[in-house]
């Protein structure tokens, strides 16, 4: 062979092996981009994805309670309910409200409150002793102004932390001139918390509450309709509760009069109502005054009612100290929609109403038949 086609051979040899090499670059190339775009941008989208649906989650956790939150002990504080106690200061910031009948046909409230920061509440009146087995239960420390010889008694066997209008100071506890004694006793969260301090009562606490509350909204929609609910205590002490379906909650009448909060003005309206029927008897304390009594444990009959609707319940409380546990019919503990409570303990024989459609008539009222 010449040497000018071995010079020719080799030329031919080295443009292959740069043709070769040019594809293999380009395959290298290709190959890149399809990891690039197959694998590491498929991770891409799902860290995206991931990151979407941690944030999410995130969101969802922030729909938290708003009624029953912090580490703040709660206060429970004896309310008087006679017609020359009205208007009450501070009910609707009570996360709960439990009303139950005294002597003469009365009722009396025992409003609780978490973490308020009140100027006024009241006004305060004496302690009856079965209002301790729903103070036992919430873990509040209990505030009133004077007590029956059984209250009395019972707040020191069972060691309740207490604090008596009548013993503190008249700073602690003083009395308004727009209203005339006994029904004008008031105070404030601030100086139930100092009296706390000096008395060395724990003021926190991780107790849960008796109400299973949800922040998903309760709607009940197996029950009744439920516009208007009355509640006679006595012939001289009734309650109604009104539904205004757009704000969702009851406005309170006593003695056909709307509730108004003292010194705001506004209409006291409560989120859930929680009716218990629970008998009760002349008490013979010694003083012949018609003080009642009643046994709290036990299985009651009651109605849950929420957002316009009411189911029948069962209420169990198992002694003094332990918590109510409401449950539906099924026997399947019920939520309670976030918001205050007012729990109606009425006589066993109360012929309390529940009417729909805001009709009083035999087709839309449901009579206390449980």
């Amino acid at each position: 062979m010449s040497r000018k086609e071995n010079n020719q051979k080799s030329k031919t040899g080295i443009w292959i092996k740069i043709i070769i090499f040019l594809i293999m670059v380009a395959i290298s190339v290709l190959v890149a981009y399809a990891y690039k775009f197959y694998f590491i941008d498929e991770k891409t989208i799902q860290i995206g994805a991931n990151a979407q649906e941690e944030q999410n989650t995130i969101v969802v956790e922030q729909k938290t309670l708003q009624t029953f939150v912090g580490d703040d002990r709660p206060i429970a504080v004896m309310i008087d309910n006679n017609i020359n106690a009205l208007p009450h200061a501070g009910l609707n910031n009570a996360y709960a409200v439990y009303e139950i009948i005294v002597e003469g046909g009365e009722s009396r409230l025992m409003a609780l409150f978490k973490g308020q920061n009140l100027s006024k509440i009241g006004p305060i009146r004496s302690s009856r002793h079965y209002f301790l087995d729903y103070a036992l239960e919430n873990d509040a420390i209990y505030v009133h102004f004077g007590w029956s010889p059984q209250a009395e008694s019972d707040i020191k066997t069972l060691g309740i932390n207490n604090l008596n209008g009548i013993t503190q100071s008249s700073t602690d506890f003083w009395r308004v001139t727009d209203k005339k004694a006994p029904h004008n006793a008031v105070t404030s969260t601030e100086n139930i918390l100092k009296m706390c301090n000096t008395k060395g009562y724990r003021t926190t606490s991780n107790s849960k509450s008796p109400f299973n509350y949800t922040v998903d909204d309760v709607n009940l929609d197996n029950g009744e309709n439920a516009d208007i609910v009355t509640i006679p205590y006595s012939t001289v002490n009734s309650v109604r509760w009104e539904y205004n379906s757009e704000s969702k909650k009851y406005t309170r009448y006593t003695r056909n009069k709307k509730e108004t909060d003292w010194d705001t003005g506004e209409d006291v309206t409560f989120k859930n109502i929680i009716i218990e029927f629970i008998a009760h008897s002349d008490l013979n304390d010694g003083e012949n005054k018609g003080r009642q009594t009643m046994t709290t444990t036990g299985t009651k009959d009651g109605y849950y009612i929420t957002n316009g609707k009411a189911i029948k319940i069962k209420c169990t409380k198992t002694s003094r100290s332990s918590k109510t546990i409401y449950r539906d019919l099924e026997g399947n503990e019920i939520q309670v929609n976030d918001g205050n409570t007012f729990v109606q303990i009425c006589p066993i024989n109360a012929n309390v109403q529940i009417v729909s459609n805001q009709i009083e008539n035999s087709e839309n009222t449901t009579v206390n038949n449980i």
